[in-house]
């Protein structure tokens, strides 16, 4: 059989469940999976063919495999049947018990002529106890076995065990055949010394210079605070010896690990060590299961009453509008706020205050970099365009994770929160934080400050609501600010995001830019200011007609507004011309259309499916949908006295305007035009739209965004969030985060599993967060397996640095250092090339003989030294053999394989093989003996 195959090989089982004698037991089918080229020619039993599983009792290659079930450690069986009690609690104890199944399985077997080895378990579960039995043509093999909690003196060592051996086989044969041998001892080093784990945990009382518990604001921490690595176990072997050729008795014995031909390491994982990236993440989460209020955090004293103050926020536009003896300019809702902020101060105490005032300095500088300068720039609001990661695909996460990009201001606030709900107050900070946050937003309306970290345009439908909502707040103040500077310009210098929207730069997603060929340079808001005599919020019909004159309002014919003066153009449009008189056509100035955040998407899609399929209902939503379209139309006739439909539809919609050469009656061939099939059909809602439209500028229109009712909106919706639902929020981003420094530490290492979890991770995280409100259940299992991939990084450092992979000046010694070390991470169990001679081998030895040192050594001086040191005064092997300090502690496991050919019960029985494994560990005992005896001739 292959070498190492009961490890690298497949195996499965089968269960069934029978009754015997009222007993409920459970039978199991164990077998390795073969090929089918070790199958064939195996199929016709030969009748002098030994069972393979007597067969296997003999073969070397699979001794001592690190992960099998027990039997096939002790007998090195490929396949068997295991029947056990069904349930956990119940026990086969009495004897009479086990020698009639015993016997009854031997009934089975020899009526079935089953050849594969039937075990029984016996006593307690927890004990691992078989009997069992295999048959074959006229011969059979017991399997027995003795497991006892204190071991006999003369079974710990290898003369010992062979007197049983052979006295068990009784051959009759003297001088009896060799017995070969395989040994292994298993040391176990647990003392690993402390300077061998680099990881320190962060100082949380420091904070310098924007660094709090030695991390810098928006950056995670990483790593295990403890050695996720408890244990090296370390197994010396030797495979084929013979009796004869080794001493081992009670006084003396030959085997010396260093002189094992065979070193195999396997590492000992500390169960879930604690690992502060996972940590930190598990906190943020825990938060959205609280229920409290910021209010009820924080204390109802926040916002209480005192003589004629104001008693909340919201009260604060109320108040406006009653008339006031004060001048209004006192009572301006930023003016509350700040009387508010001083309460908040006032009422907490310096003290009680979640965060110190530091903390909070430092993080609003980080959030709000723009605040450190007396005015914040205008600019601040778009990103840095030059950001180098902006294409690559660790900065697109954000997209399918539905969070935020990694340098707005929406991600840098979620990681802020996340550090201080681990540092700094828990929740109560974060709900300070929070507060102090949407003061700043509020602040920033009022002064029109645009807010940084945040990209221009309308809300991003890709990103987490909260940053949609910060966007949407930001869009009111480009507006409000660009009124209420009256500029006289156009906002291409209010607008760093907009300029440029020609048609073919448009993106796919707007389907009425993409079809308009109009090349917005930008629009002019420069009359909406708040002054009464410029701003026409709501004409009359009677004053517009009058204005405007009846007839030129519903058929815009040529005669009737040539009085009119063209209002609100942009530029002129290329080479077109009006169809009916011949004036170039005018791109006019028209309003952007309203941002939307997904919520209020969602909101009016709602609206206008609730309006049903009537006449009714499908007239009120083309009305509600083509508010722009009829903005636009007004703007167009504004800018274009005398134009028609056509000339609207080949501006706005060039692919609802057909174009074809026909020749006319002189038989020259021109361009005939007419509108598209869908434009024609009667009372559509573009005829409908271009009917009622008068011809009104841009700035005299009715707003179709009111900026004023939009960033209240979103400035309420920020101030009732409670912490729950804020971290819910702000959980993609906290997992994107989290992500991005699980993929930043691993490129530092490079292992190949990790890398694959790392993906499988954004697969997963992709499908969960998606979807709005994802389960708590599979949130928790995207933060396992980041905390897990955090522990196997957080392990290959620490193997690394135990190593010391980084010292290693040789090329060649320091890549067989790391491929050990990546093993270690991946496989059960390593072979150490060159056992103790080899690279790794001598680290291990150093390694040992340390702890050895620093545990057997009274000399405490000796303790600290380092082990380079060590190694220095340790000399040769020869003099190191004549210390009372030996290099290695005693073994902790002793196992052996004993196997020999004899034949039995008689001399001239066939020569059948025997097996006898014994396992010694402190507080264990254990034989497992397979003996073979030939059932025709006795």
């Amino acid at each position: 059989m292959g070498k190492g195959i009961f490890t690298s090989g497949a195996w499965e089982e089968k269960s069934d469940e029978i009754s015997f004698a009222d007993f409920k037991f459970s039978v199991t089918h164990h077998y390795l999976v073969q090929d089918s080229a070790d199958k064939e020619g195996k199929d016709e039993v030969l009748e002098d063919v030994i069972p393979q599983s007597m067969q296997d009792l003999l073969c070397m290659n699979n001794d001592f495999p690190p992960r099998a079930h027990c039997l096939v450690r002790w007998y090195g069986l490929r396949e068997f049947v295991v029947i056990a009690p069904a349930a956990n609690h119940d026990a086969v104890l009495s004897e009479s018990k086990c020698n009639l199944l015993l016997s009854s399985v031997s009934i089975a077997l020899g009526n079935t002529g089953c050849q594969v080895p039937l075990f029984v378990q016996i006593h307690h579960k927890w004990r691992r106890m078989y009997v069992g039995e295999c048959q074959g043509h006229g011969v059979r093999t017991d399997f027995e076995m003795v497991h006892l909690r204190k071991v006999p003196n003369q079974y710990t060592h290898l003369s010992g065990l062979l007197d049983i051996f052979k006295s068990k086989i009784g051959c009759p044969l003297t001088p009896l055949p060799p017995v070969s041998i395989a040994i292994r001892f298993t040391y176990v080093l647990q003392d690993w010394q402390q300077y061998f784990w680099p990881q320190q945990p962060p100082d949380i009382d420091a904070l310098v210079g924007g660094e709090v518990g030695g991390l810098e604001f928006g950056k995670l921490p990483f790593g295990a605070c403890e050695d996720p690595i408890s244990e090296l176990h370390l197994a010396t072997t030797w495979p084929h010896l013979t009796e004869g050729i080794i001493v081992d008795n009670d006084v003396y014995s030959d085997l010396d690990p260093i002189q094992a031909p065979h070193w195999s390491v396997r590492v000992r994982k500390a169960d879930n060590p604690q690992c502060l990236l996972g940590d930190f993440v598990t906190e943020f989460f825990k938060i959205c299961r609280r229920k409290e209020s910021t209010d009820e955090i924080l204390g109802r004293s926040t916002f209480e009453e005192e003589g004629r103050e104001i008693a909340d926020i919201t009260h604060a536009l109320s108040k406006l509008t009653e008339p006031a003896p004060v001048p209004i300019h006192k009572l301006s809702v930023s003016n509350m706020v700040h009387t508010a902020k001083k309460k908040i101060r006032k009422h907490r105490g310096v003290e009680e205050s979640p965060l110190n005032n530091d903390v909070l300095n430092t993080i609003l500088l980080f959030l709000f970099p723009d605040a450190a300068s007396e005015k914040p720039l205008d600019g601040s609001s778009s990103t840095d365009s030059n950001n180098p990661l902006s294409e690559s695909e660790e900065y697109n996460l954000y997209n399918q994770f539905k969070s935020a990009p990694s340098d707005s201001l929406t991600y840098k606030l979620a990681l802020c929160l996340c550090m201080i709900n681990f540092y700094h107050g828990g929740l109560k900070g974060v709900a300070h934080l929070w507060q102090e946050f949407v003061l700043e937003m509020r602040f920033r309306w009022e002064n029109n400050f645009l807010i940084p970290g945040l990209t221009s345009g309308p809300p991003d439908l890709r990103c987490c609501l909260l940053h949609q909502k910060l966007q949407m707040l930001n869009c009111c103040i480009e507006r409000k600010k660009a009124r209420d500077e009256g500029r006289k310009t156009n906002t291409s210098e209010i607008y760093p995001g907009d300029t440029g929207k020609a048609g073919d730069q448009l993106g796919p997603d707007n389907l009425k830019d993409m079809d308009k060929e109009k090349g917005e340079i930008g629009k002019s808001w420069d009359s909406w200011s708040d002054s009464e005599e410029e701003f026409f919020e709501c004409l009359s019909d009677t004053e517009e007609l009058k204005g405007n004159g009846q007839e030129s309002g519903k058929k815009g014919g040529p005669k009737e507004v040539a009085s009119l003066k063209p209002e609100g153009r942009l530029h002129q449009h290329g080479k077109l011309t009006l169809l009916h008189n011949g004036e170039p056509l005018y791109i006019p100035v028209t309003q952007e259309p309203a941002p939307m955040t997904e919520d209020l998407l969602e909101e009016q899609s709602e609206v206008l499916a609730k309006l049903g399929t009537s006449a009714e209902g499908a007239h009120l939503r083309a009305r509600m949908q083509s508010a722009c379209l009829l903005s636009d139309m007004e703007s167009f006739k504004a800018a274009n006295p005398g134009c028609f439909l056509e000339d609207f539809v080949r501006w706005y919609s060039p692919r609802d305007y057909i174009e074809e050469e026909v020749v006319d009656e002189k038989g020259n061939m021109v361009l005939k035009g007419e509108l598209s099939a869908r434009m024609k059909i009667p009372s559509n809602m573009w005829v409908e739209a271009w009917e009622t439209a008068k011809p009104i500028p841009a700035r005299r229109q009715r707003r179709l965004f009111d900026d004023t009712r939009e960033a209240e909106k979103v400035l309420h919706y920020l101030a009732v969030q409670k912490p729950a639902d804020l971290a819910r929020h702000l959980l993609p981003c906290v997992i994107h985060a989290a992500v991005l420094k699980v993929k930043e530490e691993e490129n530092l290492e490079n292992i190949s599993s990790v890398k694959k979890i790392i993906k499988q991770i954004i697969t997963h995280s992709s499908k969960v967060l998606h979807f709005p409100n994802p389960e708590d259940k599979k949130l928790e299992e995207i933060i396992h397996q980041i905390t897990n991939v955090e522990a196997i990084i957080a392990r290959a450092r620490s193997l690394k640095a135990k190593f010391g992979t980084e010292k290693c000046e040789q090329e060649e010694e320091k890549e067989d250092l790391e491929r050990f070390v990546s093993c270690l991470l991946e496989q059960p169990e390593v072979l150490v090339v060159g056992a103790g001679r080899g690279h790794a081998g001598k680290i291990i030895h150093k390694l040992f003989v340390n702890a050895q040192r620093l545990t057997e050594s009274s000399d405490e001086a000796a303790a600290v030294a380092p082990p380079e040191e060590e190694l220095k005064r340790m000399g040769s092997p020869e003099e190191r053999r004549h210390n009372s300090v030996s290099d290695f502690p005693p073994p902790a496991g002793r196992e052996l394989i004993l196997r020999t050919t004899v034949p039995r019960p008689a001399p001239y029985s066939r020569a059948l093989p025997q097996r006898m494994y014994s396992v010694l560990t402190k507080e264990d005992f254990r034989l497992a003996g397979a003996f073979s005896s030939d059932t025709t001739f006795f």
